[in-house]
């Protein structure tokens, strides 16, 4: 009834005046029969009636609830009171906008990202196993698995765990009919219950069967959504179609839904084709246990637990590396959800963020603190007069919060829409994220925002409201009030909250500070070879028609004298993985002058195989000994050359040339003709040991072209494509781009987490000096006429000069001296980031010590040179 009666009231209150009103008019009426004139008539039923304004408003209590009606009353008078303000008002929202907008913008992020399950039937049940080799501690513990392992995993744990395997590293030239260009697509293989123990069901078709997961069986494919809106134009009748992967038929059997996006510490979240593992990998692979190509996912069945299952598997892992001894036999596993396996790589990174915006969110409070504080004190008297007049202190925080709500609350709403354009251009720039399909705003990150603005409004509204005590309120009625307690105390306030403010701009300073350099360092890197002016690309010829090695051969060499002969390439060759463009594969070697080593003793190396002239257009210099010649190819193709490292630790302290390698498990034997430059294979990676062996000899159908020019090498990408087309147009390429853009990808996640720390420091820095600026103004403001006299009893504009100067810089060297403690403590999280840059770099300190400082004193110097120049009349007249 309450709540009825409250939203009724103006009802209520126009039906009491007609009440009212008709009760005068006949009380005046019979006051009239009585023969009483008029007038008297009417004073004797306003007298019979009483105050009709104290009825209404004993009724207005009735019919309202108090709570509300303060709060309105409130509100009506805040937005009266800003719109006189309109120059604060603008200011106080900018700020907060930015503030918020940051902060919710980076916690949809991580909700979304790191927090929220995957969109799989019962997410919290699905697990990413591993294999682990112990004997190598400092190596990754999160190591793909043999097929052969994961076949005896699957036996031991039927009765505990569904289980199934992914190879998400595999591609395709893919074609069909209806004049479409082929295209290279990320693709996987996988076991056929995969998609059924993730709990996911075909948009348009099936999915795989077990007689489907077999070498003999007839070839098949699923396609991810976004491939069959693109290519097949959302056609719902491309089920039970043809279309040519690598020049073979596959029948098309079902569509994924459009949501479904595989993500793993390894990648797999471009993958557009998925086949069965059964009929595509070789039976060598899946009965292998040292070659180690595939993802396991486990949904645990009830009553069984990760940690359980691990040590059943790690026994079974344990007894396999027993029965079959070879050097890269694994004795270990390990598992992490599949949630966990997905964004490992990018909590720190992100949860960094969000600390990083959690203080500009901080700071821009403390400056909207700071502007009502000093708005405060500018209303000083008529605060002190409403106080004189009966306004309890209660009455007049909650004033000062109502308006910090409602500066609060615009900025939360602008701060929303800064959010949403700013995830829609983290969803645009970074496609690669894992995760990223999953960003949006839902109702969580509504209730975190409104939970901001509350905060937001709570601290800047009571820091704003301490100091309204009726003692000083009123003393700011006396004359020179500008010196009371009450100011100096808001001063004094205003100086803390500013000590707090450079102190996390530093923190934001130093954070931004590493991670710049750390990424100029990995950016400047020497993988070993100049990338500038060379042009990569991949391409993969189909076993279907280049079946025999001497056709895979000639086609290359075809290729590649063709494409020399182009104009302005100055050098071009082949290989199987370019330097700086991934991992390429890796194998251990036995030298056979050597006596047999122990397993933990073999050394693995990475296996690249290459055309001679890779080595000149990639300028790997050679340090000894020769390079390929052109009759070693095919069956001649028994040499290798390795790199120096590679012969470091295959031959410490001996001549490698003309000795010999085998490939543990291999019969054949390699003799060693030279040595060229170390590599590396990523741009953050160690360089490791390689090997290069013939690509004319070596079964590879998978190559990347290097072309290097004297300038302008992207125009090239065209050329040597008309180059491959006019040799087979059925051919697509992919990854077309220079040595410079790989390495470009390879270092995105450094670049983008330094940008936007970066960013937040920079803001951070421009509202801590904004915030001194107002303080040491403010501060003039209050000793004005303390100036005006010290000028006229001689004071020396330069002493005014420095002593201002001194009274701004005091709290930004204690904010200096917090921050720089703050850093020491906290910078250590964020090791897991820099790359060969120290936590504690006394450059990065130096450098961001003599930044704050020397924006300090431009902030300082402005309200201190026009201090130095008061006109001491004006001064003294000053009230």
């Amino acid at each position: 009834m309450t709540w009825r009666r409250f939203f009724r009231r103006n009802r209520s209150d126009n039906e009491l005046q007609q009440e009212i009103d008709a009760y005068l008019q006949e009380e005046a009426a019979e006051n009239l029969a009585r023969g009483m004139s008029p007038e008297e008539a009417r004073r004797r039923a306003h007298i019979k009636l009483g105050n009709p304004l104290v009825i209404r408003e004993t009724l207005g209590k009735q019919n309202t609830i108090a709570v509300l009606d303060h709060f309105v009353r409130d509100l009506k008078y805040a937005v009266r009171t800003l719109s006189r303000s309109r120059g604060f008002a603008g200011i106080a929202v900018l700020v907060l906008t930015l503030g918020i907008g940051v902060n919710v913008a980076l916690f949809t992020v991580v909700h979304r990202v790191l927090l929220a399950p995957l969109p799989y039937r019962d997410s919290g049940q699905l697990f990413t196993v591993y294999e682990r080799d112990s004997h190598n501690p400092g190596r990754d513990p999160f190591l793909p698995v043999a097929a052969g392992s994961f076949a005896e995993w699957q036996r031991s744990a039927a009765g505990s765990a569904q289980m199934a395997m992914v190879s998400p590293w595999q591609d395709y030239n893919v074609s069909d009919a209806g004049g479409k260009l082929p295209e290279k697509m990320n693709a996987a293989w996988c076991s056929w219950n995969f998609f059924s123990v993730l709990g996911v069901n075909a948009a348009l078709g099936r999915g795989f069967t077990p007689d489907e997961d077999r070498p003999s069986a007839q070839a098949t494919v699923m396609l991810a959504h976004s491939l069959w809106v693109r290519r097949y134009n959302s056609d719902p009748g491309i089920v039970g179609k043809t279309i040519w992967l690598d020049a073979q038929p596959y029948t098309v059997i079902g569509v994924l839904p459009a949501w479904f996006v595989y993500s793993s510490a390894f990648g797999g979240n471009t993958v557009q084709v998925w086949t069965s593992v059964g009929h595509e990998a070789p039976p060598s692979l899946l009965s292998a246990f040292d070659d180690h190509e595939f993802l396991v996912v486990v949904r645990l069945i009830e009553h069984t637990n990760l940690s359980r299952l691990v040590d059943q598997l790690a026994a079974v892992q344990k007894q396999i590396e027993a029965t079959h001894p070879l050097p890269t036999v694994h004795d270990g596993a390990i598992g992490r959800s599949m949630l966990d396996d997905a964004v490992e790589n990018y909590k720190t990174p992100l949860y960094a963020l969000l600390a990083a915006s959690a203080c500009v969110l901080l700071i821009a409070c403390m400056n909207v603190a700071n502007l009502l504080v000093a708005r405060t004190s500018a209303r000083s008297k008529d605060l002190a007069v409403r106080s004189a007049l009966g306004g309890s202190r209660l009455r007049l925080i909650r004033e000062r919060l109502t308006e910090s709500l409602l500066l609060s609350a615009a900025g939360g709403a602008g701060g929303l829409l800064l959010a949403y354009g700013a995830i829609q251009w983290l969803v645009h720039t970074r496609p690669d994220m894992r995760r990223v399909e999953a960003i949006q705003i839902d109702g969580t990150v509504a209730a975190f925002t409104a939970g901001v603005i509350i905060l937001c409004a709570m601290f800047a509204g009571l820091i704003s409201g301490t100091g309204l005590g009726c003692r000083d309120l009123l003393a700011s009625l006396q004359d020179g009030s500008r010196l009371h307690s009450g100011g100096r105390s808001r001063a004094g306030l205003r100086r803390v909250l500013l000590a707090i403010e450079i102190g996390l701009t530093v923190v934001l300073l130093i954070g931004a500070g590493l991670l710049l350099k750390s990424y100029q360092r990995l950016r400047n890197t020497d993988i070993g070879v100049p990338a500038d002016n060379v042009l990569t690309m991949h391409i993969s010829l189909p076993t279907v028609r280049y079946k025999e090695p001497f056709q895979q051969v000639a086609f290359f060499e075809q290729l590649i004298e063709r494409v020399r002969a182009l104009p302005r390439v100055e050098s071009a060759g082949l290989v199987s993985t370019a330097a700086g463009e991934g991992w390429g594969g890796d194998r251990t070697f036995a030298v056979v002058e050597h006596p047999p080593v122990s397993k933990d003793d073999a050394v693995d190396i990475h296996v690249r195989g290459a055309e001679p002239g890779y080595f000149a257009a990639m300028q790997i210099p050679l340090l000894r000994g020769r390079l390929f010649r052109s009759h070693e190819r095919l069956s001649r193709a028994n040499v290798v050359v390795i790199s120096q490292l590679a012969a470091q630790k295959l031959f410490p302290g001996e001549d490698p040339i003309g000795k010999h390698l085998r490939p543990t498990n291999a019969d054949q034997v390699y003799e060693v003709v030279g040595v060229v430059g170390d590599t590396r294979w990523h741009i953050a990676a160690t360089i490791k040991p390689t090997l290069y062996w013939p690509i004319y000899g070596n079964d590879y159908s998978v190559a990347t072209i290097v072309a290097r020019s004297t300038n302008n090498v992207e125009s090239l990408a065209l050329p040597v494509q008309r180059v491959i087309s006019e040799l087979d147009p059925t051919l697509p390429v992919s990854n077309v781009m220079t040595l410079q853009q790989a390495i470009g990808l390879s270092t995105i996640d450094s670049e983008f987490d330094s940008t936007l720390l970066v960013l937040f420091a920079v803001v951070a820095l421009v509202l801590a000096a904004s915030g001194l600026y107002g303080v040491l103004q403010y501060l003039l403001t209050q000793r004005t006429n303390e100036i005006g006299i010290r000028i006229a009893l001689g004071a020396q504009r330069a002493q005014l000069l420095r002593l201002v100067l001194i009274d701004g810089l005091r709290p930004a060297f204690f904010g200096l001296i917090v921050g720089l403690t703050a850093s020491a403590a906290t910078v250590r999280l964020i090791r897991s980031m820099l790359y060969e840059t120290q936590p504690l770099d006394p450059a990065v300190f130096v450098v961001v010590s003599l930044a704050l400082l020397f924006v300090a004193c431009a902030a300082c110097l402005v309200p201190a040179w026009a201090a130095s120049r008061l006109d001491p009349v004006r001064a003294l007249r000053a009230e």
